[in-house]
């Protein structure tokens, strides 16, 4: 074996969970940050079977298999159930979230200490870079439908895809 592990030393992972219906700037722009302090980044798309989707979650999975190519330390899976589950079956100590806003910190600070309490996983916030401060996939899928101009928020791929699922409805 090569690599971190046979040197006695510890694979460092994350995961960067989200429902990415769909994947924006903002969260690729989480995601290479993430990818450039660990060694493995998992992104972790939630299934939620009670709330529809614009994207099945095998698109989303695919788009962001996709978007992410080039790094190569970055794994996309789908989960459901709690986070701290997916990261306590692939030995994952960290989650990285990003911040847009004040208004973010209540929610996540409270998730964070429930993750820690539940199994000791630790959150790292990271702070949005300001030109995605504003943005949300909800926010992305409002404009585009009512035929604003999503192209500087997403990657092309995503916007191709949006563009033919929103002409589809």
């Amino acid at each position: 074996m090569t690599g971190p592990e046979s040197e006695g030393t510890q694979v460092r992972r994350c995961v960067c969970p989200g429902s990415f219906d769909p994947i924006t700037n903002g969260h690729l722009d989480i995601i290479s940050r993430a990818s450039r302090l660990y060694d493995e980044v998992y992104v972790a798309v939630m299934i939620n079977k009670a709330k529809k989707g614009l994207f099945e979650v095998e698109e989303r999975l695919d788009l962001i298999r996709a978007v992410t190519a080039e790094y190569a330390n970055v794994r996309v899976e789908a989960f459901h159930g709690l986070l701290v589950d997916f990261c306590k079956q692939r030995d994952i100590p960290a989650i990285v979230k990003g911040l847009r806003a004040v208004s973010d910190f209540d929610y996540e600070l409270q998730m964070a200490q429930m993750n820690n309490g539940l199994s000791g996983v630790e959150t790292l916030f990271v702070p949005t870079n300001p030109t995605y401060s504003f943005l949300s996939s909800s926010l992305v899928k409002e404009v585009a439908t009512w035929g604003g101009d999503v192209s500087h928020l997403v990657p092309p791929l995503v916007l191709d895809a949006l563009n033919e699922r929103l002409r589809q409805d």
